[in-house]
C-alpha cells in the first residue's frame, strides 16, 4: 500500500528533534520507532498512533478515528487517525505525543 509522503514530512519535521527515533518501512506505509517500539506511522493517508490499551477506547471517541487491522486482526492499542483529525499541526503534535507518551512507558529495547 503506497502512503503519503507529504504526511510522512510533516512527521518526520515534528520529530526531528529526537535522538531515539528510527523511521523504518513497515506495516503497509512508513513507521517511526521511538527507543525501538513502534510509536506512530502513515499507511496511505491515515496517520497510525500507538496508543496503548490504557488510552484506546479515548483514541477511538475522537473524531476521524477508527480502529487499526492488520491482516484482518484488530490492534488493540493502535487507533487510525483519518486526515481531518491531524490536519491542523496542533492536532498532529497532540496524537504524535500520545504516541510517544506511551511508548516511553515501555521498557528501552536494547539495540
Amino acid at each position: 500500500m503506497a502512503y503519503d509522503e507529504t504526511v510522512v514530512e510533516r512527521v518526520r519535521q515534528l520529530m526531528v528533534g529526537r535522538t531515539d527515533v528510527v523511521e523504518k518501512r513497515m506495516v503497509g506505509g512508513r513507521s517511526f520507532m521511538v527507543a525501538g517500539h513502534l510509536c506512530c506511522g502513515v499507511t496511505g493517508s491515515d496517520l497510525m498512533v500507538r496508543v496503548g490499551p490504557g488510552a484506546y477506547e479515548s483514541s477511538l471517541a475522537r473524531p476521524h478515528t477508527r480502529p487499526m487491522q492488520l491482516a484482518g486482526r484488530l490492534l488493540i492499542g493502535y487507533a487510525l487517525v483519518g486526515p481531518e483529525g491531524y490536519r491542523a499541526t496542533a492536532a498532529l503534535e497532540a496524537w504524535l505525543m500520545m504516541g510517544v507518551d506511551f511508548v516511553s512507558t515501555l521498557p528501552a529495547k536494547l539495540r
